[in-house]
């Protein structure tokens, strides 16, 4: 079973996407509201993908929790946000960005992208509103 760790401050939304994540059959291992809290979940239960959001609740940026990971080690992530800084993004390590507020069937299918691009190294899927790839991908 694919795991995911969801960051995320508004803990609203976190339920809300746990929710939808887990009917659409993934585990997800833990909700985190700020880079020290993800940072636990992913050491000890090593995660396949992470929803990161990119302002968190101790104001710190989600593109921090890769550095105190010291790296990716395989890890997928799609980050969300609806402050988009470009020079954040620009830094981000990760595969892909989503704009909020997103639709259910669009952040499905931006994380579908993401474990392609994870998994095979490309995507042929289409993108959804408000999704951009953090790198160039090839496309079969």
């Amino acid at each position: 079973m694919t795991r995911i760790l969801i960051v995320e401050d508004d803990l609203m939304i976190a339920d809300l996407v746990e929710t939808l994540l887990v009917l659409e059959g993934y585990a997800v291992i833990g909700i985190a509201r700020t880079v020290t809290e993800a940072v636990k979940p992913c050491s000890l239960h090593k995660p396949d993908y992470a929803l990161i959001d990119l302002q968190l609740a101790d104001g710190r940026v989600g593109t921090e929790i890769v550095g105190e990971l010291g790296g990716l080690n395989g890890l997928g992530i799609l980050y969300a946000s609806d402050h988009v800084n470009g020079a954040q993004l620009k830094a981000a390590h990760g595969v892909g960005f989503i704009s909020k507020p997103y639709r259910p069937a669009d952040l499905l299918s931006a994380l579908a992208i993401v474990i392609d691009i994870v998994t095979k190294g490309h995507s042929a899927l289409p993108h959804p509103t408000g999704f951009r790839l953090l790198r160039p991908s090839p496309v079969v």
